[in-house]
C-alpha cells in the first residue's frame, strides 16, 4: 500500500492481563504465511482491555465514531469457494461518538457476562474463532482492526468409566485382543493397556499404533473429512506368537490434541481414534479404530 493510502490513524487492541496470559499459536488461516498469538480466556471469563488510537505523523483527524464488537465465528474453508462464516456471537456497542484527536487516547471496552459455548478450534479447513473487532469511521473510510482470544473449555473427569476391548480378528489366522482400561482420557492422561495374541496363522512383520485425528465439516451429502495422524509408533518388529502380550503406555500430554467436539453449532465435529494396524509379510494390512473420548482437565491451582 503506498504512504497515501494509509489509514490517517493506528489503531491498537490489548486485552486486561495479557503479559501474564498463556498465548494459543494459531495456525496460519487462508494461505497466510505468518503465525499469530492469541491470548488463552476461559469460557466463562469477561473479555476486557483497552484501544489505542494513534494520529499518523502528528495529523489532526476527525472522525464519526468508534465501535467495538466481539465476535464467535465458525469458517469453514471449501474449496473453489469463499470462506462460509456462522457468526454464533456478535456483541457492539459504542466506544466513542464523533470527535477530532490530536494525540493518542485510550478507550477502554468490557465484554462481561458474554457465554462462550465452544471451545476454539483452528483446523485444516474448520476454525472457530473469538476476536474483537474495532472500526473507527472518519471522514474519507472506515480503519478496521481486530485480534483474536483463544478459549478453553474444562471438564471435569466422568464418574463413570469404561473398560474398552478391540478385537481384530481374520477366522481362522487372526485373533488379536486390544485392551484399555477406560473409554475418557484428559488431554494430559496416559493410556495404559496390552495388546495380546490368540491366534497368529499369519505371518505378521510389524505393528503400528496411531493417534488420528479426523475432522468432519458439512452435514449430510455435503459433510468431508480430513484425517491427519498426529503420532504414529511401531511398537512390535517380527512375528509374534500365540499368547504373548505387548504392553501399551502412552503420555497423551506432549501431542497436539483437542477435546472431543461432537455436531458443534450443527456445523462440524472433531473426534479422536486410536488406530491399529498391523502389516504382513506380503504387505497387507489389518486396522481396526476405537474412538478416544477426549476432555480438557481443569487446571491445578
Amino acid at each position: 500500500m503506498s504512504f497515501f493510502m494509509r489509514p490517517p490513524l493506528e489503531v491498537e487492541i490489548k486485552f486486561s492481563n495479557e503479559e501474564s496470559r498463556k498465548k494459543v499459536d494459531l495456525r496460519p488461516k487462508h494461505g497466510a504465511s505468518q503465525h499469530k498469538l492469541a491470548p488463552l480466556f476461559a469460557h466463562d471469563e469477561t473479555v476486557s482491555g483497552s484501544v489505542i488510537l494513534r494520529p499518523r505523523d502528528g495529523r489532526r483527524v476527525e472522525h464519526n465514531g468508534v465501535k467495538i464488537k466481539f465476535v464467535g465465528t465458525i469458517e469453514q474453508m471449501n474449496r473453489d469457494k469463499p470462506v462460509d462464516n456462522d457468526d454464533f456471537i456478535s456483541w457492539a456497542h459504542e466506544l466513542s461518538g464523533p470527535e477530532e484527536i490530536r494525540h493518542p487516547e485510550t478507550l477502554n471496552f468490557e465484554f462481561k457476562n458474554v457465554e462462550k459455548q465452544f471451545e476454539s478450534y483452528n483446523g485444516i479447513k474448520v476454525q472457530l474463532r473469538y476476536y474483537v473487532q474495532v472500526t473507527v469511521y472518519t471522514r474519507s473510510n472506515e480503519v478496521t482492526q481486530e485480534r483474536d482470544i483463544f478459549v478453553y473449555h474444562y471438564d471435569k473427569e466422568p464418574q463413570s468409566q469404561n473398560v474398552v476391548t478391540m478385537d481384530i480378528g481374520i477366522e481362522s489366522c487372526l485373533h488379536i485382543e486390544f485392551e484399555y482400561a477406560k473409554n475418557h482420557f484428559s488431554l494430559t492422561d496416559t493410556i495404559v493397556g496390552r495388546i495380546y495374541f490368540l491366534m497368529v496363522r499369519l505371518k505378521l512383520k510389524h505393528m503400528e499404533l496411531s493417534l488420528v485425528r479426523k475432522e468432519t465439516s458439512g452435514i449430510g451429502t455435503n459433510a468431508t473429512n480430513e484425517n491427519e495422524v498426529i503420532v504414529r509408533y511401531e511398537i512390535m518388529d517380527g512375528a509374534p506368537v500365540r499368547g504373548e502380550q505387548i504392553p501399551i503406555r502412552m503420555h497423551l500430554g506432549g501431542f497436539d490434541l483437542v477435546p472431543t467436539m461432537k455436531d458443534i453449532n450443527k456445523k462440524f465435529s472433531v473426534r479422536t481414534f486410536m488406530s491399529l494396524v498391523l502389516v504382513d509379510e506380503s504387505g497387507r494390512r489389518y486396522f481396526k479404530q476405537s474412538e478416544l473420548m477426549l476432555y480438557r482437565p481443569e487446571p491445578e491451582l
